[in-house]
C-alpha cells in the first residue's frame, strides 16, 4: 500500500463526513475548505482558483466523489512529496471531520479521544483496499491480539466471537464505527485500567503505523569520552535514533542502517554485561542491554531492519499485511479445491454404493434361483417316487422322463455356473474400482501439490514482472529527462552563441571608436605642441617689447634699475624677465588650464579605450 492509497483512505472519511444528506455529493464551498486544509497539512502551495477552474463547466450544485477525484489527484496528490509533511497531521484533520459526525460513544466511554484516533488510524492501515472501508475478522483478531500482548493479558475470544457472529459482520466485515463501539463497550478489556489500555494502544500504534520495530533503554558507550550513558533508542526500518529519555524530546543521534551494517554479540567487559555492537562503514557503536533476552530481541530487530532496507521495504507491517492477505487467498483456494475434491469423492462414493446395490440385487437373484432349484429338486424327488411306484406300468415313459430331467438338470447346472462366474466378475470389478479410487485419491493429492507449486511459481513470476515493469518505467523516465536536459542545453548554447556574437560586434565597435579617439588625441597633442611653440614665441616677442629703447645701451638699462633720490616717471617701473617667478607661475597656470580643457574633451572616449586596451595604450599628457 503506497502513500497515495493511505492518504486516499483518510480523505475518503473526510469527504463522507461532509456528505450530510448521504447522497454521495458535497457542496463546492465545503470542498474548498477541505482542499485548503489539505494544502496546509500536506505543505503544498495553495491554489485557490484551481477548484473553480476545474469545475467551471459544472453548475452550482454539489460535487460527487467521482467528480472530486480528478481534482484531488491532479492538484493535490500529484504534488505531494514524501518526507515534506507529517502524515499524522493529515490523519488528525480527517479524523476531526469524520468524528464530529460519526463518533458518538454512548454511556460510559472507555476510550479517550486520542486513543480513539489511534485505533481509527490502525483500522485504516489494516483495512481492505476497497470502499467502503472494512476490516475482516482475521485482521481484527490480529489487532486485538497485538493489544492484549502489549497489555500482557489473554484475548477474550468468547466476546470476540459474539461480535463476529453478527450478520452484518459476517457478510461485510467490521466498519470502523462498529469496531470503536466494540472497544468502547469494555467487554474485551474488562478489569484493565484505562492507563494500561492507552499505553498499549500507543505502543501498537507506534509499532504498526509509525513503523517502530522496537523501543527501549540501552547503555551506549561514548565515541570520545568512552563512558557509558543510558539512552532511549527507537528502531525503524532504516534508522536507529537515540534520545536522552523516553519522552523523545532531546534527540542525541541518528544511526543510518543499510546493507553494510551488521550486528555482533560482544563478551562482557568493563563491568557491563549483555553487550553487542552495531558496525557501520564509518563507526562502531557499543551497546549494552538489561538482560540476555533484551539483547537477543534488539539484535534480531536490528537485523530485521537491515534486511528490510536491503530488500527495499519501507514498513515491516505493510509487508506482513500483504503476506497475511496472500495466506488468506491461498487458504481460500485450498478450501475451494478441497470442496471440489470432496464433491468428486461423494460422487465416487455414490457410484460405489450404486454398484454395491446392483451386487446385492444379483446376490438376491442368486438366492432366489437357488431356492427355486431346491424346490425343483424336491418336486423331482416326489415325481421320481411316483414314477418308481408306476415303474412297472410306465417304465418306458419313466425312462424318457428321466432323460428329459437329466437334460433339464444340465441346463440348470450351466445356468448356476454362469451365475457363479458373474458373481466372481462383479467381485473382481469391485476390487478394481477400489484400487482405481485409491489411485485417483493419490493423483488428486499429487495434483494439489503440483498446483501449489505452480501458484508459487506464478507469484514469483508476477513479482519479477512487476520489478521489470518498474525498471522499464524508470528507464523511460530517465531517457525523457535526458532528452529534456539535452534540449535545454542546446537552447542555452544557442543563446550563449548569440550573446558571444553580440559581444564580439560590440567589441569591434569599441575598437573602431578607440582608433578614432586615438587619432583625435594625436591631432590634439600636435595642436598642443604647436600652441606651446607659439606661446613661447610670443613670450619672447613680449619680453623684447618690454625693454625700453634708448641711446645708452647697456648702461641705460643698468641706470634704469637705480633709484634716484629725486622724483621721476620711471622711479618705480620694473621690467619683468623670464626668470621672474611670478611670470613663470602665471605661464605655467595658463598652460595647465589649456591642457585640462583638452583633457576634459577627450577623457570620455579615452577612458573606455584604456579599459579595453591590452597592449599598453598611450596616456594623455
Amino acid at each position: 500500500m503506497d502513500l497515495r492509497s493511505e492518504l486516499l483512505k483518510s480523505i475518503w472519511y473526510a469527504f463522507t463526513a461532509l456528505d450530510v444528506e448521504k447522497s454521495g455529493k458535497v457542496s463546492k464551498s465545503q470542498l474548498k475548505v477541505l482542499s485548503h486544509n489539505l494544502y496546509t497539512v500536506l505543505c503544498i502551495p495553495h491554489d485557490p482558483a484551481a477548484l473553480e477552474e476545474h469545475f467551471r463547466d459544472d453548475d452550482d450544485g454539489p460535487v460527487s466523489s467521482q467528480g472530486y477525484m480528478p481534482y484531488l489527484n491532479k492538484y493535490i496528490l500529484d504534488k505531494v512529496v514524501e518526507g515534506t509533511f507529517v502524515k499524522e497531521n493529515v490523519d488528525e484533520l480527517c479524523w476531526t471531520l469524520t468524528a464530529k459526525k460519526n463518533y458518538r460513544p454512548e454511556g460510559k466511554c472507555v476510550l479517550p479521544g486520542k486513543d480513539a484516533f489511534r485505533l481509527w488510524c490502525l483500522f485504516i492501515f489494516l483495512s481492505e483496499d476497497r470502499y467502503p472501508l472494512v476490516m475482516i475478522p482475521d485482521e481484527v483478531e490480529y489487532l486485538l491480539k497485538k493489544l492484549c500482548m502489549a497489555m500482557s493479558v489473554e484475548l477474550n475470544c468468547v466476546e470476540l466471537e459474539d461480535f463476529i457472529s453478527q450478520d452484518s459482520v459476517q457478510q461485510n466485515g467490521f466498519i470502523v464505527w462498529a469496531f470503536l463501539e466494540m472497544m468502547n463497550s469494555g467487554k474485551l478489556t474488562r478489569g484493565i485500567a484505562k492507563e494500561t489500555i492507552s499505553m498499549a494502544i500507543e505502543e501498537v500504534y507506534r509499532e504498526i503505523v509509525g513503523d517502530v520495530l522496537k523501543e527501549g533503554y540501552l547503555w551506549k558507550k561514548g565515541q570520545l569520552r568512552r563512558n557509558w550513558i543510558e539512552r532511549w533508542f527507537t528502531l525503524r526500518p532504516s534508522t536507529l535514533i537515540y534520545f536522552t529519555s523516553e519522552d523523545r524530546k532531546d534527540r542525541k543521534g541518528n544511526i543510518q542502517l543499510d546493507g553494510n551494517c551488521c550486528v555482533e554479540v560482544l563478551p562482557d567487559r568493563d563491568g557491563k554485561r549483555c553487550m553487542f555492537c552495531l558496525k557501520t562503514l564509518t563507526k562502531t557503536y557499543e551497546l549494552s542491554a538489561s538482560d540476555t533476552k533484551q539483547r537477543q530481541e534488539w539484535t534480531t530487530a536490528i537485523q530485521t531492519a537491515i534486511r528490510l532496507h536491503v530488500e527495499g521495504k519501507a514498513s515491516l507491517h505493510k509487508d506482513l499485511k500483504l503476506k497475511r492477505r496472500e495466506q488468506r487467498e491461498q487458504r481460500e483456494k485450498r478450501r475451494e479445491a478441497k470442496e471440489q475434491e470432496m464433491q468428486r469423492l461423494r460422487a465416487l462414493q455414490e457410484e460405489r454404493e450404486r454398484k454395491m446395490a446392483e451386487l446385492e440385487l444379483l446376490k438376491e437373484a442368486q438366492r432366489q434361483a437357488q431356492a427355486l432349484l431346491e424346490q425343483d429338486e424336491h418336486r423331482r424327488r416326489q415325481q421320481h417316487e411316483q414314477l418308481q411306484q408306476a415303474l412297472e406300468i410306465q417304465l418306458k415313459e419313466a425312462e424318457e422322463a428321466r432323460a428329459s430331467m437329466q437334460a433339464e438338470m444340465a441346463l440348470k447346472e450351466a445356468e448356476a455356473e454362469r451365475q457363479r462366474t458373474r458373481i466372481k466378475e462383479l467381485e473382481a470389478m469391485q476390487q478394481r474400482l477400489e484400487e482405481a479410487l485409491q489411485q485417483e485419491i493419490k493423483a488428486r493429492q499429487d495434483e494439489e501439490a503440483f498446483r501449489y507449486a505452480q501458484a508459487r511459481l506464478l507469484a514469483e513470476e508476477e513479482e519479477k514482472m512487476k520489478a521489470l515493469m518498474s525498471l522499464r518505467e524508470e528507464q523511460e523516465e530517465y531517457i525523457q529527462r535526458a532528452q529534456r536536459e539535452k534540449q535545454e542545453l542546446k537552447q542555452e548554447m544557442e543563446s550563449k552563441s548569440r550573446s558571444l556574437e553580440e559581444a564580439q560586434r560590440q567589441l569591434e565597435e569599441v575598437r573602431a571608436n578607440r582608433h578614432r579617439v586615438d587619432q583625435d588625441v594625436v591631432a590634439a597633442q600636435r595642436k598642443l605642441r604647436q600652441a606651446s611653440t607659439n606661446v613661447k614665441h610670443w613670450n619672447v616677442q613680449m619680453n623684447r617689447l618690454m625693454h625700453p629703447i634708448g641711446p645708452g645701451g647697456m648702461h641705460t638699462t643698468l641706470g634704469l634699475e637705480k633709484r634716484p633720490s629725486g622724483g621721476g616717471s620711471f622711479s618705480s617701473f620694473r621690467i619683468p624677465s623670464q626668470k621672474d617667478p611670478g611670470l613663470r607661475m602665471k605661464q605655467k597656470s595658463d598652460e595647465q588650464d589649456e591642457e585640462s580643457k583638452e583633457n576634459m574633451e577627450s577623457r570620455g572616449g579615452c577612458e573606455s579605450d584604456k579599459r579595453l586596451s591590452t597592449n599598453g595604450d598611450m596616456e594623455i599628457p
